[in-house]
C-alpha cells in the first residue's frame, strides 16, 4: 500500500470551486568524485535508460573501493548481473569461501566447481539456529536420509549451485514427502546465497505458508521478511501477516509483523487496529518513525490534530542513524513529510501563517521541498499575499522541477492569484494555455481508463502497463513528468523494482551451464516468468487507479477554469464601467511587464528568465497589480 504518497494533501477550496492535489518531486543524489560511485547514483543511471555494461565501466573506472552492504544495496535496486559482478570483484574484503568438500562417489550429478556460477558469487552460508544440529531437525523428531543430509552439507560449505541442483533432484523426485518442507527450506536457502532472491523468496513462502506448526516456520518467516528488502515489494509478506498468530511472531520479526498488520489494517480502514499495531512497535526499531508517522496521518483522519502532532514531531525528533546514504536520504524525506503535513493541518483550521512556518522548515534539498513551496503557496495566496505566492510558484516552475514532476494545478493557482491581481489579459492567457495543454491528456486518459472498465478487461491489466513501459510502448499526449511522478508512487515502485530483479535473476540463470540451466533453471523461469505477469498485472492496476484519479482532478480543473474565464468577464466589464465613469483614470490602465525579484531579504533584482538553483525559493513579484 502507498502509505506515504498516498497522504499528499488535497489542497485548499478556493472559491469553493478547486480541489488540487499537491506532488512530491523526486531529486537525484551524486556524492563527490574521490568516492564510490553510490548505490542511488547507480540506480538513476540504471533507470535512466544507461546500458549495463556502460555502468559497469563507470564503476570500475572510479577506482573505489565498496562494501558488502553496498554491494547488497545495488541488488536490491536491481542492478544487472554485469554490474553486481564489478561492484563485488572492488570489495575492501571478501568473504572466506568454505574448504571445498569432496563428493561421495554415490552422488547424482552434481557441478563440478562453483565458479561456473556467472554474474553472481556464492556467499559464506550465515549459521541459523538449525545449523547447529538442535534447531528444527531436533524439533521435528525425524533424522534426514544421507541425500537430504549431503545437499544441506553442500550448501553449508557454500556450494549452492551444487545444491541447487541436487535439492531440486529430490523434489522432483518424491521419493521424501515427509522431507518435502526440509527440501523447499534449503532450496531457498541456497538461492538466497545465489542471489536469487526472488525465487527464494518463492521457496520461503511454500515453507511459511505450511503454518506455524512445521520446525522450519520460524527460520523461514525472518527469511522472507529479509527477502523483502531485496525485491522492494512487501505484497507477500502483507499475505502472509493475517495468518500468522502474534504469538508466533519469530523474536526478531515481531516489530516487522506489527507493522504489516497496522499496514493491512490502515488499508482496510480499521484505524483504531492499526494505530494498535503500530503503537506496539519498539522505540529502538527502525521502522519506529514510519509507524509514528503513520500513527499522526490516522489520527489527523480522526479529528485528533493534537495527537496527531504529537506524532509528527516525534518523527521530527526522533535521532537519525543512518547505515548509509541512501537511509539518510530516506529517514530525512520522513522528516520533512512530517513537517509538511503539520502546516497542512494548520492550513486545514485556517492559521495559514503557523502553516507557513512549518513549510519553510522543509530542507531545500528534499525531494518534498516543492510540495512544502506549493503548500505555501496556497497559504500566501489565504493571507493574500499574492507577490509572494507568484515568487513561489515561479521556483515551482522552474526547469529544475517542472520537467521531471507533473502539478497542473500550479498554472490555475497562478491564474488565481493574477485575477486578485485584476491582471485579467494575463489571467485569461494562463488558463487557455491550461486548457490547451491539459484537455488532449485528460482525454487520452479518460479513454485509455475506459478501455479496461470491466472485470473481463482489468484482467488484463498488464497489457495497459506494457501500452506504456513495454518495450513496444505507445506515443502518447501524456507528457513525461506524469510518469515520473507515477513511478515514484511507493506501490508501483516497489513492483518495478522487483520486476528488474526478475530480469536480473533470468539473465543470471541463462549464462549457467546446461546440467544446471536446463533442470533447476528450467523450473525457476517458470516461476519468474508466471509471477512477472501476475507482477505486471498489479502495476497495471495501480496505473489505471491513478488515471483515473487524474482524468477526474484534471476534468474539475478544466471546469473551474473556465468558471475563471468567465468571471474575469465579468470582473473587465466591471473594470471597463467604472473606467466609463472615471475617465480620468482610464490612462492608467496601460500594459503591466511582469517583473521579479530575488534574495532573501526582498532587495531587487530584476530575474531575466534565466534560473540559479541557489537563488530558488527567493522569487517574489514586485508589480502591485492593476485593482483600483
Amino acid at each position: 500500500m502507498n502509505t506515504l504518497n498516498q497522504q499528499l494533501f488535497r489542497g485548499p477550496q478556493i472559491m469553493k470551486r478547486a480541489l488540487l492535489p499537491l506532488t512530491a518531486l523526486s531529486l537525484s543524489l551524486f556524492s563527490p568524485a574521490a568516492e564510490a560511485i553510490p548505490c542511488q547514483e547507480v540506480a538513476n543511471m540504471l533507470n535512466a535508460g544507461v546500458p549495463g555494461n556502460i555502468v559497469a565501466s563507470a564503476i570500475r573506472d572510479s577506482g573505489a573501493q565498496y562494501t558488502a552492504s553496498d554491494v547488497s544495496c545495488l541488488a536490491k535496486a536491481g542492478a544487472p548481473a554485469a554490474v553486481l559482478a564489478v561492484a563485488r570483484s572492488m570489495t575492501a574484503t571478501e568473504e572466506p569461501a568454505a574448504a571445498p568438500a569432496a563428493l561421495p562417489a554415490a552422488a547424482p550429478r552434481g557441478i563440478d566447481a562453483e565458479s561456473d556460477l556467472i554474474g553472481s558469487r556464492a556467499r559464506q552460508a550465515p549459521r541459523d539456529l538449525e545449523d547447529s544440529g538442535a534447531g528444527a531437525e531436533a524439533a521435528a523428531g525425524t533424522a534426514s536420509p544421507g541425500a537430504v543430509k549431503e545437499a544441506v552439507r553442500l550448501m553449508r560449505n557454500n556450494k549452492p549451485l551444487t545444491a541447487s541442483l541436487r535439492l531440486y533432484d529430490l523434489l522432483k523426485s518424491g521419493n521424501y514427502p515427509d522431507q518435502d518442507v526440509k527440501i523447499k527450506y534449503y532450496l531457498a536457502r541456497s538461492l538466497e546465497q545465489l542471489e536469487m532472491y526472488h525465487t527464494a523468496q518463492y521457496f520461503f513462502l511454500k515453507v511459511v505458508n505450511k503454518g506455524t506448526n512445521t520446525p522450519y516456520f520460524k527460520y523461514a518467516l525472518p527469511k522472507l521478511v529479509k527477502m523483502s528488502q531485496f525485491t522492494g515489494d512487501e505484497t507477500e509478506l502483507l499475505k502472509v501477516a493475517p495468518k500468522v498468530p502474534v504469538e508466533a511472531y519469530p523474536r526478531g520479526s515481531k516489530n516487522k509483523m506489527y507493522y504489516l498488520m497496522g499496514i493491512r489494517s490502515f488499508a482496510k480502514s480499521d484505524l483504531n487496529d492499526a494505530r494498535k499495531f503500530f503503537g506496539q512497535i519498539s522505540s529502538k526499531s527502525t521502522l519506529y518513525p514510519r509507524a509514528r508517522y503513520l500513527e499522526g496521518i490516522i489520527y489527523n483522519k480522526q479529528g485528533k490534530l493534537k495527537s496527531a502532532k504529537r506524532a509528527f514531531m516525534d518523527v521530527v525528533r526522533h535521532p537519525v542513524e543512518a547505515k548509509d546514504k541512501a537511509d539518510l536520504e530516506r529517514q530525512n524525506s520522513l522528516i520533512d513529510l512530517s513537517l509538511v503535513n503539520i502546516g497542512r493541518m494548520y492550513y486545514k483550521i485556517e492559521r495559514f501563517d503557523d502553516a507557513s512556518k512549518y513549510f519553510d522548515l522543509v530542507r531545500h534539498e528534499s525531494v518534498y521541498w516543492p510540495e512544502a513551496l506549493f503548500s505555501g503557496a496556497w497559504s500566501n495566496f489565504m493571507q493574500n499575499n499574492l507577490n509572494h505566492t507568484l515568487g513561489q510558484l515561479l521556483t515551482v516552475r522552474s526547469p529544475f522541477y517542472n520537467e521531471v514532476d507533473y502539478i497542473p494545478e500550479i498554472e490555475y493557482l497562478r491564474a488565481l492569484t493574477f485575477f486578485n491581481l485584476c491582471e485579467y489579459k494575463q489571467v485569461e492567457k494562463i488558463l487557455l494555455g491550461f486548457e490547451d495543454k491539459t484537455k488532449p491528456v485528460q482525454q487520452e486518459l479518460k479513454a485509455f481508463v475506459k478501455g479496461y472498465a470491466t472485470k473481463e478487461q482489468l484482467k488484463m491489466a498488464e497489457q495497459a502497463w506494457d501500452t506504456y513501459f513495454g518495450p513496444n510502448a505507445v506515443a502518447t499526449q501524456i507528457p513525461k513528468p506524469f510518469f515520473s511522478k507515477l513511478l515514484r508512487n511507493d506501490d508501483i515502485a516497489g513492483i518495478v523494482s522487483h520486476l528488474k530483479l526478475i530480469d536480473s535473476e533470468i539473465e543470471l540463470i541463462n549464462q549457467q551451464k546446461p546440467e544446471w540451466r536446463d533442470t533447476v533453471g528450467a523450473l525457476l523461469k517458470k516461476v519468474v516468468e508466471k509471477d512477472r505477469i501476475k507482477l505486471k498485472r498489479r502495476a497495471g492496476k495501480f496505473m489505471l487507479a491513478e488515471m483515473a484519479r487524474w482524468a477526474n482532478s484534471l476534468q474539475d480543473l478544466l471546469s473551474s477554469s473556465e468558471i475563471v474565464r468567465f468571471e474575469v468577464i465579468d470582473a473587465q466589464r466591471v473594470d471597463y464601467q467604472y473606467k466609463f465613469q472615471n475617465p480620468d483614470l482610464a490612462n492608467l490602465s496601460g500594459k503591466v511587464d511582469l517583473d521579479f525579484a530575488t534574495a532573501t531579504d526582498f532587495i531587487y533584482w530584476p530575474f531575466n528568465g534565466e534560473f540559479w538553483k541557489d537563488e530558488l525559493g527567493y522569487y517574489h513579484y514586485t508589480e502591485q497589480g492593476s485593482c483600483k
